[in-house]
This record gives C-alpha cells, structure tokens and sequence, in this order.
C-alpha cells in the first residue's frame, strides 16, 4: 500500500541496542533468519455488540446500556464525544456476551445512540448481526514479523533483529499489540544484544485492537519458531538449545535487550515439570504407535513470557452492612472471569468472614467512580491488591470504633476471624453487629460514616507470567487431517487465589490460541482488503470435540511487585499455543523434509506444505489393515 499512500506507516520506532547488536551479528558463527506472517482473527463473541440509549430531559442525564470491559473509561469517553459534562453520563455495563479485548474500546455506535436519543428525546437501540461483527468487530493479531537469530558453534545466542510490521486497519484504535509485544522481543531468553524495529500502518481494513495477550504470542511465535528452525539447520537439539539459552533463576530480576525488567521467575524448571507432564521421553513410543496406525505424530514445545501491567488506578469502596453483607464496590469489571468469586475471597479472607457474605459491586458508573476495567490480565492483580488495601482500612477503623465502644485503649483491640476481641477478656463483637453499634454511636469526624471506608491505589511495575507449554498432534498422511491429541503446559502465575479459575482461564487460553493456529481467519482479497470471511460458513471455530484433554499445573512465583505476590493467569494459555502447536506439526512432517506450516494449519495447508518442501520423502507406512 505504500506506492499508493507512502504516508499510511503511523508509528515507525526502535527498541534496543542496534549498534550492539551489529557486532554480535558480525562475531556469530551462524544467523539463521526468517519471515513469518501471523493472520487477522476476530473474537466472535458469544452476543454480538449491542447499545441502549435513553435520555432523561428532566436531568438531562443520558444512560447507556453497553457491554464493555470498562465503563468508567468509556464513561468518559463518550461524554466528551458528546460533549457534555461526565456527571451528565452513566454507562451500565453487566454480562458482557464475550470480550478477550474485543470490546474494550468504545464502539461508534455507543455514542450514535447515546446522540440519537438526545436528538430524539426517546431510547434509541442498536443490535449487531452476526454479519455486521464480522465486519465491524475490533479485530485481532496481523503481525509481519521478519526475524533473524545470531548464535555461536556452541549455541549460545548472541543477537537478535526483529522487524515487525503491524497492520492496525483504517484507523488508530489500539497500539497495544505492537506496543505489548516489542518489549517481550527476546523472550524468556538471555539474549545479550537485541534490535527491534516496530512500525504500524494504516490500510483500508477493519481496526485492530489488543486481543487475548495482546502482541505477546505473535512475537512468541516467530521467536519460538526460529529456534526451532536454528535447532534443525545447525543440528542442535531443540530442547538442550533453549535450556543453553534461558533466562536462569538466579538473574531476577532481569533486564532483557529490549529494557523490561522481568520480576521473577524459574524459567528451566517450568520447562523441565512440562515435559514431565507431557511424558517427553515417550514420544518415540507415541511415534511408533501412531505410525502403526497409519499416523505421522510430532510433540512441539514452546517457553513463553507475557508482561500484564493496565490501568495503573483502581479503587475500592467497602461497606459492612449491619444485616450480614459487606458490600465491595470495585471498577474492574468481570466479563466471564469469576471475579465476583475470586474478589470476594480476597476480601472475605482479609476479613475473616464466609465468602458468602461478601457482594461484589461492578458495572454501573454511578456507583464505581474509579476502575481500570478488565484488560492486560490486571484484574487480579490491581483489585486483589486495592481490596486487600481497603480491608486492612477498614480493619482499622473498626478497631478505633471497638475500642470507642468498649471504652478501652486502642492498642488493647484485637482483629481476628471477623471479630474485635479486646485483649485478655472475653469481650468481643464482630464485623456485623459493630456496623450497628456505630450507626448510633457519636463518633469523631474521621471515623463518621459508620465501618466504611474508600481506599485507591496506583500501581506502574509490570510482571511477567511464563510457563511452558507442549503439544501433541497425529496426522494422516493420505487426507492431511491434522488432529490434537495432547497438550500440556506449565504457568508460573505468582499467587493463585482460585486454582480452579485459574485452571479454567488455562484452558480457555489454550483453546482460544489453538483455534486460531488450526481454524481461525479473518481471509482478505489481497489487492482491496475485501473481507472473505463473513459468517461460520467461512470462519472456522474449535469445539470442544475437537480439543484433547489439557493437563495443566500451576506455578507459584511470587511477584515482589505487589502485596499479594500476583502475576496474572487469565492470556498465559494463549500465548505459546500459536507456536507449540506448529512445532507439533512441523515435528510430525520432519520425514517431509518440512520445516514451516503456515496457520491455520487447515488439511490443505499441510498438503502444501509437504508438496513444498525441498525433498519429500515418502514414509513407510503401515495402516494396520
């Protein structure tokens, strides 16, 4: 598109140390280099988008019914679109239908309807079809990345370029995926000089926007993939290639070429628990088998590192309510996550009270005042840390009020299992019954307001979830059918609070990320960026009868980052899937002479591939028959 608009490249910059790593391009025994393409998917979110406006000319107030995962920053947006004050605008936002980032930016129909009904003085709704989210959707990944590793006799990395090239459509809606994945260029290895050169350009196509590990696992791809490649062509084994280069635990925290600071970690273990998971030393077994079955099988292995940082700003309001509820008002919105499970542990926790007991508040602007939303995997994190915060406020308090109501000394006031206990007596009065007490008690101005508190916090340092992951596939030599019949992964995500949402967040991750590596493309005409791919007659989605069993194990190292320890656990699924599941393939048509499948990796694309390949040699088959 450049000889037609030369002025459509928006955003061209570097990363690293491009004079360092010239040299250690010039110093290397090999370079091995090459081009990958990662396509265009969208979110095909379970409800396509909708918005309800109704504006009320007796407040001259305007509400707005949106799904998002962020209404007070779409709050604010809108209103100034509008241009009308904030007070002026509530944005409801509850079950979302589907997200992963598709719907964290403001549509332009939440402000045409918000406009619509001022104009009209009545409410004014838009419903997507299924063929309009197809077009208009934010989209996801379409990253050029050229890339070319530097390595000595031994091994060892020396260097790293990358060129990436992303195409974010018509307009400017999100840098995140370019932004996100430049600073994780080297991965989770000690690559001692690294260049990047990171452009964005606008073309005449549907905007992207951060989806699921926003940016992370197109660059995990390409640099998962060219160690592969420099495994294969330099005669190194793939696994021993990348424990020579890893980021050892004795380095955290660790700056890496590009300048981000990983907090923590244990990179080779992660990798080393995987391929126990997986059973790694039987997979000449597994190959036999299969080909005595008439199958080709291959196992893929990828590391990877993703940073989650978000909205830095979050805030809480906690309120204990005399009737047995502790109210929890919180901005990061859920959209399928458990928070409304795994924030009221927290604070149940903290509290010493029954989970249960614990009302998690989100969604409505005239409620939450401040909150980062649901993106860059900062829920946890940024609202386990504040709530935490709030409650040991709100414990606080409670033990000035307590100590005021038993007329004793503040520091004879003890907090333990949801009761203020004054010490050495057998006087005590728990969380509930205090709210009562003080609602009729003369209380001094700092301590009005009964037992509840606000309490915000700001946090700017990113952390860096890693894991392993491996993946298992069969293929039939005769049809190219392609199936998954294993995959197992390892994910270091600091503190779990919920094992069983974090488990689920894993699997989801991984099917989300398989899904584009084996079915998922959003197919443009090459020459007008006409889209091909308007309904489910010509975009493929995986179903669960399609997935294998995922064995997945958690890894807690905690972030010195934060209180709670937390990294993140909800993209860490996504990340290596893309990349272990091509190593897969790529492993099963090694007899091919087959070095590269392109995604999605569809029954024809392994068809070309092997028709491709330099030398095709044909395996001796057995179909067992």
């Amino acid at each position: 598109f450049r000889s037609e608009h030369p002025e459509n490249v928006c955003v061209e910059t570097w990363f690293g140390d491009r004079e360092a790593t010239e040299r250690a391009f010039a110093r290397a025994d090999h370079v091995v280099d090459y081009e990958f393409h990662i396509d265009r998917v969208t979110g095909v979110p379970l409800e396509p988008r909708a918005a309800l406006a109704s504006f009320d000319p007796a407040t001259g107030r305007t509400t707005l019914y949106a799904g998002s995962g962020g209404a007070v920053r779409q709050k604010a947006e809108i209103a100034h679109v509008l241009g009308i004050p904030a007070k002026d605008m509530r944005v409801l936002s509850f079950d979302v239908g589907g997200n992963f980032g598709t719907r964290n930016r403001v549509y332009v129909e939440f402000g045409l309807v918000a406009w619509a009904s001022r104009r009209l003085g009545r409410p004014v709704k838009y419903t997507a079809t299924r063929s309009e989210a197809f077009l208009s959707d934010y989209q996801g990944r379409d990253l050029v990345s050229k890339v070319s590793l530097a390595l000595d006799t031994s091994g060892k990395f020396l260097g790293l370029k990358a060129d990436n090239l992303s195409n974010i459509g018509a307009r400017a809606v999100s840098f995140s995926p370019l932004g996100k994945g430049a600073g994780l260029i080297p991965g989770s290895y000690d690559i001692p000089a690294v260049a990047h050169r990171a452009r964005a350009v606008f073309t005449h196509t549907t905007p992207t926007q951060a989806y699921r590990s926003s940016g992370r696992p197109e660059v995990n791809f390409a640099l998962e993939r060219i160690i592969d490649m420099a495994a294969d062509r330099l005669g190194f084994d793939r696994i021993e290639l990348r424990r020579r280069n890893l980021v050892p635990a004795r380095a955290f925290p660790y700056t890496n070429g590009v300048g981000a600071v990983y907090d923590s970690g244990a990179y080779e273990t992660n990798m080393d628990w995987s391929m126990r998971l997986a059973g790694w030393e039987e997979r000449q077994a597994r190959r036999a088998d299969a080909k005595a079955r008439g199958k080709l099988y291959g196992m893929g292995l990828a590391n990877y590192v993703e940073s989650s940082i978000g909205s830095p700003k979050e805030r809480t309001d906690i309120t204990v309510r005399p009737e047995g509820v502790i109210d929890v008002v919180i901005g990061t919105q859920p959209s399928g996550q458990g928070h409304e499970t795994s924030f009221a542990q927290v604070a149940a926790d903290m509290l010493g009270v029954d989970v249960g007991q614990v009302k998690i508040i989100v969604g409505d602007t005239d409620i939450v005042a401040v909150g980062g939303g649901s993106h860059s995997g900062r829920s946890m994190r940024h609202a386990g840390t504040v709530i935490s915060m709030g409650a040991d406020d709100l414990v606080t308090k409670g033990r000035r009020i307590a100590a005021l109501y038993f007329k004793v000394p503040l520091e004879r006031m003890a907090f333990d299992a949801g009761r203020f206990i004054v010490a050495d007596t057998n006087h005590a009065i728990d969380l509930f019954e205090l709210a009562r007490v003080a609602s009729q008690m003369e209380l001094p101005d700092d301590l009005k307001g009964g037992l509840a508190i606000s309490r915000e916090n700001e946090m700017h340092d990113p952390v860096f979830p890693n894991g392993t992951a491996i993946c298992e596939v069969e293929i039939d030599p005769d049809t190219c059918e392609m199936q998954v019949v294993g995959y197992s992964t390892v994910d270091d995500v600091g503190r779990c609070i919920n094992p069983m949402i974090v488990h689920g967040q894993t699997h989801g991750g991984v099917v989300q990320g398989l899904g584009q590596a084996i079915y998922e493309l959003c197919a443009l005409e090459p020459t007008t960026g006409q889209p091909l791919a308007g309904s489910f007659m010509d975009y493929g989605m995986p179903r669960a009868s399609d997935m294998p069993p995922i064995r997945a194990e958690i890894a807690e190292v905690l972030s010195p980052t934060n209180p709670l320890g937390v990294k993140a656990g909800g993209e860490g699924g996504t990340t290596p899937a893309l990349s272990t599941l091509v190593a897969a393939v790529v492993d099963a048509l090694t007899p091919y002479g087959v070095t590269h499948v392109d995604m999605p990796v569809t029954p024809f694309a392994v068809f070309r591939a092997i028709r491709s390949a330099q030398k095709a040699p044909q395996p001796q088959r057995n179909r067992g028959l």
